[in-house]
This record gives structure tokens, C-alpha cells and sequence, in this order.
């Protein structure tokens, strides 16, 4: 009588598992290969979890003590008398096997091998007797699946003739290589799962730095400012989700980055989504990525902003911009850490701490119903306000002499020098658009300048008309005032050159004006030139 299993057929079928370096194939390359051997009916595969459930692409339902039972992951057999039955399905009665139940999960409990030569005398091993009966099912074999003593799983083959103990010895010798197999092809996707998120993160910085950070670094010594870093210093360490808010352009991002810079998370990437860009019909790929035709234009698989955070952070800029309806998408992954690519039905898990930025009054949209009230107060547990530039004007002068720096170095421009009355025009200034507005303006009035005194009476023009009223009122002095003032001015100037008037570093050009006219005033304040 012909064999179940024979040796040669079981070698071959060894080499063809330890070739491959994804689990998917592996696995179906050996249910497969042992439900076309003779008078095998069945062949199945329970695994413990494993992550992403050793990538077989299927996801049990979360719950409490799922590491307490195997999965079915792999199933391959042919029914005689069962028309209509899928034997490759992976649900069902037996898609979970509790540890220590029944004759699968003992041989997991124990790590020992079971054989069933004949269910007939033995009826409490079947739990499915009518089933047994209808597919002239007699004999079972089970193996624990054990890799550098770590169970992995449990092999299993329901066969129609009494198996032998040399077969059974034959497939334990088997269910050894399968383990090997099983484990080395986790461990290449472990690779493979890391080196496109390498490529992923090396991609996104690359943007980062074409674009350029927009302020470089904090700067300031406000009471104000000192605040926020103090809050910052507090929360950086924790896993907490932070909240920014304040206007556009007080440097929330840089927050955001000093948060990371100071967290365990520091050594993985900072990941910024800009959510105000973002298309409501790219939302989903946008943050949690699809995989190859999912959708008219998918070419490729695509790793969303989520995934490429994992163990990292993600920067959620001007979150309060997400439509509505796409708003409970966002709220699962804060809350479960789960989510799905577009296209694909496995659940995946990350690691995430997420930032969140906005310019808006949240809590008024979510008294007025456009922001879900569960996303906010998921967002804000700790809220952190950037004050604007009107309040850091003791920050002005240092700000203006940093962005005068770095827009002479990138223009390739003398550098600018800050005269006490151009401090005075931008400490005066309103400043609506708060620190980037300050970076443009100095900016053009580097290139405007070309190495002379920062003109900023010629870039800020018109904007005067935002002028602080209480700036405009204690700017308005009376003629004596004005010209004890400008004496003092010239006295700083001259004091600064060394008592120089002439020349590149003379007091006429730290005023901006002729050395003649200089000359010409100093005289008439009865200066002296020591």
C-alpha cells in the first residue's frame, strides 16, 4: 500500500520552503505540498502572534490574551465529501485554538508531538466526529513548530490512511526545516520592513532639507518665550499627546522639533503632515499609505505618514484643517494604534507620539461642529500656546541680527548691520504675520541694504499703518527731545567706531548717512570728535 508521506517528496518540498524569504509563500508552500502527498486530507497551520502575525496576512480580532492562542494561518486539503467546503479558508470553528486545548493546542502547551494512528478507539481527540466520519478522516499528526527554542506554532495533517511512526518521525523531521523556514523568512521581511522605512525616512528628510527649516532655531529670551520652553522641557520626555496653538508663523513646527529633539524618540524621524494640503480623496493614502493598485494611479506601494512615524513622532500641522468626515479615521489610529492600508485588509500596528498644531480656536469648532469634540480632547492633553511676536518685542533685536546673519550668508551679501533706530521701527511694528514676517522683511531689506546699515524704514513702506498705538504715541516727541536723541545717537555711533567718521566702519556708516553731513551736524551740536 502506498505511503502518506515518503521522505523524498518531504526533502524536496524542504528545499523549496528555505528558498523563500516572504512567510506567505512559505506557509502555503507547505500546507500545499503536504495535502498533495497520498491519502492526506488536510494539512494546517496555527501560529502564536507575532507582530504583524508573522506576515500572513491575516489579522485575528484584538483582545485580551490573544497570545493565549494559536492562529490559524495557512489551511490546504481536498474534501471527497463535502462539496462546497473551502479547506483553504482560515475561519471558522478553528481559526483560533486556545494553548492546552484539544489535541493542537496540547501539542503547543506541552512542545511535545502527537500521534493519532486511528480516531476509533480514541473519539475525545475529535471534536468534529461527523466530519471525521463523512471524509474518512483516521489518522492525525501534530508537531510543534520550535525555532532556537521559541514556539513559533503547531504543524498539523489529518490523513486518510493510519499514519506509520517512521512517516511520523519523517514529518517531525519535516516541521523542524518548516520552523527554520517560517523564522528566517520573518526575519528577511523584518529587514525588508526596515529598509523601506530607511528609504521612506531618507526620502522625507531629503524634502526637509531642500525646503529648509523655516527659522532655524528658537531664539529669544522673553518671559514669554521662556515659558513655553519650560512647558517643553516638562513634556518632552513623556509619551503625551501635545496640542500647539498660536498664530501663523510663531514657530510652532520648531515646537514640534524641540519636543522630539528632547524625547526618547529622538534617535527615529520626525514626521511632519501639513493637513491643510492634503485632498480629501488622498486623505487615507496620505496618512496610512495603500498598496500596489488600490486605486486608478497607485503604481506602487506606498507607505503612509503613520507607518513612517512608527517609534517616532508625527507632526500634525494645522490639524484643526481636516474635514470632518475624514476626522474618526484619525481619531482610531490615536486611539487603537492600529490602522489599514488602502487596498489591503491586514491591520497593522505602530508605535506613534503625535504633535498637533493649529492657528484656529479648536474648542469654538468644536462648539460650533466642526471639529469632533472626542479627536480634541485626544489631541489636547497637553496644550502648549506660542505667544505672538507683539508680545516677545524684547526678542525682536536678537531675532532681527539672526535672520540678518543668515539671509547675508545664503544671498552671499555683506552682512547687514542693525541700527538702533531700525530696532526701534520693528519693535514698533504690529508684526500680523509674526515670525516669518519678521524673517521676509529683514531679508529684503538685506538685499536692499547691500552691506550698508539694514534700511528697514524702506521695506516695512507702508505696513507702518499696523503700528501699535501705544508705539505711535510714545514715538512722538517734541523738538528738544528729538535733538537730545539724535545727539545721543551720534555719541553711540562714534563711541561704537572708535571715534572713526570715515570709512566702512565709521560712525557716518553705522547712521547711514554722508560723513559730510555727519561733520556737518556735529558741529552744529557742538560735538567734538574726541
Amino acid at each position: 500500500m502506498e505511503t502518506s508521506l515518503a521522505a523524498e517528496p518531504l526533502l524536496c518540498l524542504a528545499v523549496t520552503i528555505t528558498s523563500e524569504h516572504k512567510v506567505e509563500p512559505v506557509l502555503q508552500n507547505v500546507v500545499q505540498g503536504l495535502a498533495a502527498q497520498p491519502g492526506v486530507a488536510l494539512a494546517r497551520i496555527w501560529l502564536l502572534p507575532s507582530g504583524d502575525l508573522c506576515g500572513a496576512g491575516h489579522s485575528p480580532t484584538n483582545s485580551p490574551g490573544q497570545a493565549d492562542f494559536l492562529h490559524l494561518v495557512a489551511s490546504a486539503g481536498t474534501p471527497v465529501n463535502s462539496p462546497g467546503e473551502d479547506w483553504s479558508s482560515l475561519r471558522g470553528h478553528f481559526s483560533r485554538v486556545p494553548l492546552n486545548s484539544g489535541k493542537v493546542g496540547q501539542v503547543a502547551g506541552s512542545r511535545n508531538p502527537i500521534l493519532i494512528k486511528d480516531f476509533a478507539p480514541h473519539d475525545e481527540w475529535i471534536l468534529r466526529p461527523e466530519w471525521a466520519e463523512r471524509e474518512s478522516i483516521c489518522s492525525f499528526a501534530g508537531h510543534p513548530l520550535i525555532f532556537r527554542d521559541n514556539l513559533l506554532g503547531v504543524l498539523g495533517v489529518f490523513s486518510r490512511r493510519p499514519l506509520a511512526e517512521r512517516e511520523f518521525t519523517w514529518l517531525g523531521l519535516f516541521a523542524n526545516q518548516a520552523a527554520v523556514a517560517i523564522a528566517n523568512a520573518r526575519a528577511f521581511e523584518e529587514v525588508e520592513r526596515l529598509r523601506r522605512q530607511l528609504e521612506g525616512e531618507k526620502e522625507y528628510l531629503q524634502e526637509q532639507v531642500q525646503q529648509g527649516f523655516e527659522f532655524g532655531e528658537i531664539l529669544g529670551k522673553s518671559r514669554a518665550l521662556q515659558e513655553v520652553l519650560r512647558q517643553i522641557q516638562m513634556v518632552a520626555p513623556t509619551n503625551s499627546t501635545v496640542l500647539i496653538g498660536g498664530e501663523s508663523g510663531t514657530g510652532k513646527e520648531l515646537v514640534a522639533r524641540s519636543i522630539h529633539d528632547l524625547s526618547q524618540r529622538h534617535e527615529r524621524a520626525l514626521i511632519t503632515v501639513n493637513c491643510a494640503s492634503i485632498p480629501r480623496e488622498l486623505f487615507d493614502s496620505e496618512f496610512f499609505g495603500h498598496v500596489k493598485g488600490a486605486f486608478t494611479g497607485a503604481l506602487r506601494d506606498r507607505i503612509g505618514r503613520f507607518q513612517l512615524a512608527d517609534k517616532g513622532t508625527l507632526f500634525l500641522d494645522e490639524v484643526g484643517e481636516i474635514p470632518f468626515e475624514l476626522q474618526s479615521k484619525l481619531l482610531r489610529v490615536l486611539q487603537e494604534g492600529t490602522l489599514e492600508r488602502v487596498g489591503e485588509d491586514h491591520v497593522r500596528h505602530v508605535d506613534v507620539r503625535v504633535v498637533a498644531a493649529t492657528n484656529r480656536e479648536l474648542f469654538e469648532d468644536v462648539e460650533a461642529g466642526r471639529f469632533r469634540e472626542d479627536l480634541y480632547y485626544r489631541l489636547c492633553v497637553f496644550p502648549l500656546r506660542m505667544p505672538p511676536l507683539r508680545d516677545r518685542s524684547e526678542d525682536i533685536r536678537l531675532l532681527a541680527e539672526h535672520f540678518a546673519l543668515l539671509a547675508s550668508q545664503r544671498l552671499k551679501i555683506p552682512h547687514a548691520r542693525l541700527t538702533d533706530s531700525a530696532i526701534e521701527l520693528l519693535t514698533a511694528y504690529a508684526w500680523p504675520g509674526n515670525i516669518r514676517e519678521l524673517q521676509n522683511v529683514i531679508e529684503r531689506a538685506v538685499i536692499v541694504s547691500q552691506g550698508g546699515p539694514l534700511r528697514v524704514d524702506v521695506v516695512l513702506g507702508p505696513c507702518g499703518k499696523k503700528l501699535h498705538s501705544a508705539a505711535v504715541s510714545a514715538s512722538v516727541f517734541s523738538r528738544e527731545e528729538m535733538e537730545r536723541r539724535d545727539e545721543q545717537n551720534i555719541l553711540k555711533a562714534l563711541e561704537r567706531a572708535q571715534g572713526k567718521i570715515y570709512g566702512a566702519d565709521g560712525a557716518a556708516a553705522i547712521l547711514g548717512m554722508k560723513p559730510t553731513t555727519l561733520t556737518s551736524r556735529m558741529k552744529k551740536m557742538k560735538l567734538g570728535k574726541s
